[in-house]
């Protein structure tokens, strides 16, 4: 098997010349179908860049507003200041742990201020954060399930523009009634530059779905930890206050 791919790519070099390898020719021998294919595949490498950008910033905004909240709030709440701690959260917009904890904290101090509000106050907020935490991980995940989808299927695509090429290949081979490789050889290389451009696309797909992945959980642990020191923290509050 090896030595007959040597040999082909030796019939290949011979016969460059007279097929034409740089793109434009290459896409101007391509049929329709292969086209096509070519075409979908970078609208799903533009799709998977564009996620792949939105996401970077969306996490970096995330990780640098959640480092300047934590110790802003844990402050103001050292200090019993539950109003400006929600003031604290509103100006990080972009932190994930912003976003829970003023849940939780508009919910207990809403408890604590209104006496018509029915049920615990630590109950409530937590349940509040609960929510606030699902709130944020799907927003944290958006988009990123489509790094999968592409990195699953473009392969599949290459693949389907691979048999087309092949397909081709008999078929010029057929009409010119011809065994040389100059027959086959721009349906090959159509079928090849298929493959490869689905590779080119999974690929990265791929490792940026599984990079991501990592991220959203780091950042669902983080969220935890916060709603968990917060529940503690109104724990403790409350039973001061009792005192």
């Amino acid at each position: 098997m090896l030595l007959q791919l040597q040999v082909w790519a030796i019939w290949l070099m011979q016969e460059g010349s007279t097929i034409g390898w740089d793109p434009r020719s290459l896409w101007n021998q391509m049929g329709w179908a292969a086209r096509a294919t070519v075409i979908i595949m970078f609208l799903m490498s533009a799709l998977s860049i564009g996620v792949m950008i939105d996401r970077f910033i969306a996490y970096s905004a995330a990780r640098k507003q959640s480092r300047a909240f934590a110790p802003a709030v844990a402050g103001a709440l050292r200090e019993g200041k539950l109003d400006e701690a929600i003031k604290i959260a509103d100006r990080y917009k972009k932190s994930h742990l912003a976003k829970v904890v003023v849940a939780g904290l508009q919910e207990f101090r809403a408890h604590q201020l209104s006496s018509e509000i029915p049920g615990e106050a630590i109950e409530a907020s937590q349940r509040a954060l609960e929510r606030a935490e699902a709130i944020v991980h799907a927003e944290l995940k958006r988009g990123v399930p489509s790094l999968a989808t592409i990195g699953s299927t473009a392969p599949f695509v290459g693949l389907f523009g691979t048999v087309v090429g092949i397909i081709n290949a008999f078929a010029g081979m057929a009409t010119e009634k011809s065994t040389g490789i100059g027959a086959v050889a721009g349906g090959i290389s159509e079928a090849l530059v298929a493959t490869a451009i689905g590779l080119f696309v999974a690929v990265p797909a791929i490792w940026m779905f599984n990079y991501f992945t990592s991220r959203v959980e780091a950042f669902s642990v983080e969220m935890g930890n916060s709603s968990s020191e917060l529940i503690d923290y109104f724990i403790k509050r409350s039973q001061r206050v009792a005192k």
